[in-house]
């Protein structure tokens, strides 16, 4: 039987010097021998405005019992003319009759996560579950973490223009090669970066130049405004300077988000390493949790120290703004619980409204996002870095009865408990 493992995300495809040809003849035959293929396709846009599917698979080979080996080779490129849920499943569909494998043998599908494939009711991966219960669905790990980051960044105004001045510091500079030699006769270290607006996690690049050097580029900028001839130039260099690096509020976010994307990114790159499996992308998860946990804990008042040390270097001073209350007369049924709100402090405000707003979110979208991961290390769990070795036969045998129920559909079962139960005890 094929196993066909259908993994439709925005991974390195590999192989990508196979021409279709090659990949159709004896790689397909490869294919057909091997006890399981794995299928991956990427939606992409060319430059002709046209919708293409990039194909790879997997080819699970145990003809050698003692040596089972994962193959994966590049197919090819697949036009698409409806990029929707249905329009996308019909055309796996198609390729795998193509391919002369058969649908009820797939037992896994990973997507970006993009609406129309990984949407709970219309997109690819419910129609494959509703014609195929064991095409278990697992989110791209990297692309999941990217998108809580993006959840973040998004949740509240505050992020949202921290991450404008970030992008804007790299567009004044980059705007003009006058410009930008005015920036490397101050900045000797690192240069601000654009922001990427795929990768989220890659931010650190952008937060750490600005971070590493806020008085350096707060001189550079003071330079422009003073001898730009373009008004509008000026006006920009000159609200930089005022609302971002001579602004504690912002110098305190480049504290938070360095902390928060130099943490998400080493546990991103972990996630893409070729050797990594469930239960230890299970466990960078869970620390990941953790360590937003302790910081929304713990974490505050450090900041408040990184930032002060970074308004100490500008030469300002490591105070918040305080802004006019506009008060008016309140009607007997409002909730006057906002006068609670109008009485905290500046800090304890920022903390509240921004600083626990971001890591509340990230807490929120971690646990929701990953939640399918701990759905299937609950299942298969036991079976991952020889567990079964270490727990009672009584307990082996739930987990076996557990699996081979997982892995029932009609009439046709993947494992039999007692079997497998055998199989381990050995």
């Amino acid at each position: 039987m094929n196993e066909v493992h259908v993994e439709p995300n925005e991974s390195v495809v590999a192989n990508e010097e196979f021409s279709e040809e090659e990949a159709s003849g004896e790689d397909m035959d490869e294919a057909h021998e091997s006890e399981g293929v794995d299928v991956a396709n990427d939606e992409f846009r060319e430059e002709h405005n046209e919708d293409n599917l990039r194909e790879r698979w997997r080819c699970v080979d145990v003809e050698d019992a003692s040596e089972v080996k994962v193959e994966e080779f590049f197919l090819g490129f697949i036009k698409v003319d409806d990029t929707s849920g249905l329009g996308l499943f019909k055309r796996l569909e198609d390729t795998l009759v193509d391919l002369k494998l058969n649908i009820d043998d797939i037992r896994g599908q990973s997507y970006d996560n993009g609406a129309n494939m990984k949407g709970k009711h219309q997109g690819v991966q419910r129609r494959l579950l509703d014609v195929n219960p064991r095409a278990f669905y697992v989110p791209c790990g990297c692309h999941t973490l990217n998108l809580a980051l993006c959840d973040m960044a998004k949740s509240c105004v505050k992020a949202r223009n921290f991450f404008g001045y970030v992008q804007k510091i790299y567009t004044l500079f980059s705007g003009s090669t006058h410009r930008w030699d005015v920036l490397k006769t101050y900045v000797k270290g690192l240069s601000p970066k654009a922001l990427s607006v795929t990768r989220w996690e890659s931010h650190i690049e952008s937060v750490r130049a600005i971070r590493s050097q806020p008085e350096e580029l707060r001189d550079a900028l003071i330079e422009i405004s003073n001898t730009s001839k373009d008004d509008v130039v000026m006006a920009e260099a000159k609200g930089l300077c005022f609302n971002a690096l001579e602004d504690f509020e912002f110098l305190i976010s480049l504290c938070i988000w360095y902390k928060i994307l130099d943490k998400v990114n080493w546990v991103s790159q972990v996630l893409q390493k070729e050797e990594i499996d469930l239960e230890n992308a299970i466990i960078k998860i869970k620390e990941l949790i953790l360590f937003f946990e302790e910081l929304r804990e713990d974490g505050f008042l450090d900041l408040i120290e990184e930032g002060k040390e970074l308004a100490k270097k500008v030469g300002i001073e490591p105070a918040f703004t305080v802004k006019r209350v506009v008060r008016r007369k309140k009607q007997f049924d409002e909730d006057v619980g906002e006068d609670a709100n109008e009485s905290q402090s500046p800090q304890e405000k920022f903390k509240v409204t921004y600083f626990y707003h971001i890591i509340d979110q990230a807490l929120t979208s971690l646990k929701d996002r990953f939640e399918q991961f701990q759905r299937y290390e609950e299942i298969f769990g036991f079976l991952l870095n020889g567990k079964f070795k270490s727990i009672s036969e009584d307990k082996l045998m739930e987990h076996c009865s557990q699996l081979q129920s997982f892995l029932e559909y009609k009439e046709h079962c993947d494992i039999y408990a007692d079997e497998l139960f055998q199989e381990l005890r050995l």
